[in-house]
């Protein structure tokens, strides 16, 4: 073989071929001696790879636990970025859930120790938006240490945003989430007394970390409905606080794709009907406008109100 490295990642294809593999036979396909199976076990073993001797007229060995695994050798930086991807992965809507899930959950077990650590450190909650954006990069020192503290219910001490002089803020971290292309922290912020999230790449992290937490129930039991909620500025579950609708003269199948979390309801005759939401009634009023389509029914009279302020607006602007 080429290089040690190379023996090793066949040594594992071949101890996942099949159940038992006999010690001569694995010498012969590697074309090695007795003596170098045994090292190369050893080198496996100790990356934490659990490999059990058989007995019998021959000996041998057995890949135990991680008979699925691809033959494939993780450094700590390559450990930390699967067990983001998969974790977003499987949430992310893309059709691979459950595998992303099955992935995660067969790596872990035949990591050595010391990375399976970080892998159950780093745990986060995905928002999709349907814009299939990368995120942001943040500080993986950062972000690691936040995750730890999530696992450990350990209250956080952080400096935020570029405000040096102020006291750090003192937060119990309750999830990691991604949502509109940014890493956030969830937790409830105990100088303000509620809930609250954190761009984690504005955060500063003091240590050590503060004191224990038994972690609050978060309102509705579902956290990412109720950051979702958040961030379209209501304060039910996960929805917006403005919604209407209106019949546009243009087809379903035109106003789909660009519909986002819309509802539309084909009338036929080239003409849907759209059930929308927003954080106010004028930014209600201007999603309708990009259709750039005839309506007729708006409902209700605030939406109908809303696009006469944004009428008075365009006209000022325009001059």
């Amino acid at each position: 073989m080429t290089s040690t490295t190379s023996r090793l990642l066949v040594l594992l294809s071949l101890l996942q071929a099949r159940r038992d593999w006999p010690g001569g036979l694995l010498a012969e396909r590697l074309d090695i001696s007795h003596r170098t199976v045994r090292r190369d076990i050893d080198r496996l073993r100790g990356m934490g790879y659990r490999i059990q001797a058989t007995k019998g007229p021959d000996g041998g060995y057995r890949l135990d636990a991680g008979a699925e695994l691809p033959p494939l050798l993780f450094d700590d930086d390559q450990a930390v970025a699967l067990a983001v991807a998969l974790q977003a992965a499987a949430v992310r809507g893309a059709g691979v859930e459950e595998a992303a899930v099955r992935a995660l959950t067969t790596v872990r077990q035949v990591m050595p120790s010391r990375l399976r650590h970080r892998l159950d450190a780093l745990t986060f909650t995905t928002i999709p938006d349907g814009r299939n954006t990368a995120v942001q990069p943040v500080d993986p020192v950062v972000l690691l240490s936040v995750s730890a503290a999530v696992r450990g219910r350990e209250t956080l001490r952080f400096d935020y945003g570029d405000h040096d002089d102020r006291p750090p803020r003192r937060v119990e971290p309750h999830h990691l989430v991604v949502a509109a292309e940014r890493w956030y922290l969830f937790g409830w912020d105990l100088d303000r007394d509620d809930w609250r999230t954190f761009r984690v790449d504005r955060m500063r992290p003091r240590t050590p970390n503060g004191r224990r937490f038994e972690p609050r129930p978060v309102p509705g039991g579902d956290v990412r409905a109720f950051v979702s909620a958040r961030f379209k500025g209501s304060a039910g579950a996960g929805d917006w606080p403005c919604h209407g609708s209106a019949i546009l003269h243009l087809p379903a199948s035109a106003v789909l794709p660009f519909a986002g979390d819309a509802v539309v309801d084909d009338l036929g005759d080239g003409r849907c009907r759209i059930h929308v939401g927003s954080w106010s009634w004028v930014a209600l009023a201007a999603s309708l406008g990009r259709f750039d389509a005839a309506m007729e029914d708006v409902q209700p009279a605030e939406l109908r109100e809303a696009f006469g302020v944004l009428a008075g607006r365009y006209a000022v602007g325009g001059r």
